[in-house]
């Protein structure tokens, strides 16, 4: 029975490797079509509100769920398209709102950009933004800094690059680039 259970986890764990390490390949364009959704809900779907959580790192945004949300270096800060697709999006999976996002202790500018595939991702001061997949409740920041590409934000939108402290990088995804 154990030798499943770590079966499966190393599984789990290649399947988090190979869509990280897509993120960070030079290959993706801006022009592919994202991965088809698992039926899964994207984290905080719906109208969207982003405020402010206390983490390792500090205060950063959080989601309506209160979960981190990061910002993309690949990505173009006001040009109204993200650069993250394929699977890419498997890992960071975009902060999506049905209606206007609403705000509590943010004041950077908020907005949406419309995703490939037609629904509407919150921005950050022009930052599309994005959770990780390896961050599993609220005030986890273990997206920080992965591959060097990846931060969480301030109230304003300005992105963090602190380390997070080692209780926050509990699991060690993503942090600074290392994997497992």
């Amino acid at each position: 029975m154990m030798r499943s259970t770590r079966s499966l986890a190393g599984v789990g764990a290649a399947v988090l490797v190979a869509a990280l390490t897509a993120c960070g390949s030079s290959g993706s364009s801006g022009g592919e079509t994202p991965a088809a959704s698992s039926g899964a809900a994207t984290p905080g779907a719906g109208a969207a509100t982003l405020s402010l959580v206390k983490t390792s790192l500090g205060s950063v945004v959080a989601g309506p769920d209160g979960r981190t949300v990061y910002m993309y270096d690949k990505d173009t800060k006001g040009s109204g398209k993200s650069s993250c697709t394929g699977p890419c999006l498997t890992a960071w999976p975009p902060v999506t709102a049905t209606g206007t996002p609403k705000t509590s202790g943010i004041s950077g500018t908020v907005g949406t950009i419309t995703t490939a595939d037609g629904k509407k991702q919150v921005t950050l001061g022009g930052w599309p933004l994005y959770y990780y997949a390896g961050d599993g409740a609220a005030g986890d920041v273990n997206g920080q800094g992965s591959q060097g590409i990846w931060w969480a934000l301030t109230a304003k939108g300005v992105k963090v690059t602190a380390s997070p402290s080692a209780a926050g990088a509990a699991g060690g995804y993503g942090n600074q680039g290392r994997f497992y």
